[in-house]
């Protein structure tokens, strides 16, 4: 049994030794503990520490891609690497590495193919009030909408199989967190949590400048991708909206109309009748939306089985390698 513990980072020369030092390499119930380091086009030492902390594989992004494309680049990675099981946290020492074994321990007992850490955020004493209930109120809205009951939806501390690693397909460009959930409950993936430590504070987060502009990213990620893997339902409650409005100003008119007074209200008919039309339009759009979405599962499908395919073929290759160096050296000692 593998385990990958993969640390997107950015920037992060000065936090990177203590967490890496914090990661336990024997663990109970698996083989082999590798670190896989991800450096988002850092501009400091990032990728040089990693190397000189012993961290088996660095990959060095060009530039820097966001927190979500390092994320996918990294389970991309450990999937090739042979992982069976992939732990993701984060460079700034955020989550207590020692930590690991309780979060790994629902995989290794069959009983979750993904495991959130719970860093119970209202014990947290250097949350502040805001983010507290910031945290509360935005898990409760992702648990309500994905279908997945978690405490703490925003935690990057997480372990998930390989398996539902090939599964995922981050496309968000903010943060993987909120539209992974949102995945695993639309592909029925076993979800569970465990409560884990949190570090003291290092520095400031690099993925929002201020709480309004997390809002307002977390809220846009939300809507895009319920939208995109629930159209549907997305589409039909928006039109419902709108069909309502429309309904209620010609009922409006109407009403007017019965009781003599039609011609003075005659704008509820045209407003009313215009925003009806907006909402049988949605309507329509909720069903080309969900074509298409069924098409995206299709695709997914296919992707699911090329990645299995290449991976086989990379083990083929592996196998074909060592029978030529074997084959050689049988050659050099006949001679």
């Amino acid at each position: 049994m593998k385990l990958v513990v993969q640390i997107p980072c950015f920037n992060e020369e000065k936090t990177l030794p203590q967490t890496i030092a914090d990661i336990p390499r024997k663990i109970a119930g698996i083989d082999q503990v590798e670190i896989l380091v991800v450096d988002d086009g850092s501009s400091d030492a990032t990728s040089r520490v990693a190397e000189e902390l012993g961290v088996e594989h660095i990959i060095r992004h060009p530039g820097n891609r966001g927190l979500a494309a390092s994320f996918q680049t990294a389970i991309d990675a450990a999937l090739r690497l042979g992982a069976d099981i992939i732990v993701n946290t984060d460079g700034d020492n955020q989550y207590c590495g020692a930590d690991i074994p309780k979060l790994i321990q629902p995989i290794l007992e069959a009983k979750a193919e993904v495991v959130v850490g719970d860093r119970e955020v209202m014990k947290v004493s250097h949350f502040g009030p805001g983010k507290k209930l910031l945290s509360r109120i935005g898990s409760f809205v992702v648990s309500t909408v994905s279908g997945v009951e978690i405490p703490d939806a925003v935690s990057g501390f997480r372990a998930f199989t390989r398996q539902a690693a090939l599964e995922l397909n981050i496309v968000s460009s903010f943060s993987y967190t909120i539209e992974m959930l949102l995945q695993c409950g639309r592909k029925n993936l076993l979800v569970t949590s465990v409560p884990v430590g949190v570090n003291g504070k290092l520095r400031s987060s690099r993925l929002f400048r201020s709480i309004p502009q997390f809002i307002f990213y977390s809220v846009s990620t939300l809507l895009r991708i319920y939208s995109m893997i629930r159209p549907l339902r997305f589409f039909l409650f928006l039109g419902g909206i709108f069909s309502l409005i429309g309904l209620s100003a010609i009922i409006r008119f109407l009403f007017f109309y019965l009781t003599g007074d039609g011609g003075g209200h005659i704008q509820s008919l045209v407003i009313g009748g215009s925003v009806l039309m907006i909402g049988v339009m949605t309507f329509l759009i909720g069903l080309l939306a969900d074509l298409i979405a069924f098409n995206r599962q299709l695709i997914e499908g296919v992707l699911l089985r090329s990645k299995n395919i290449d991976m086989e073929m990379e083990k083929l290759h592996k196998k074909v390698d060592q029978l030529v160096v074997a084959q050689k050296d049988i050659s050099s000692e006949s001679k």
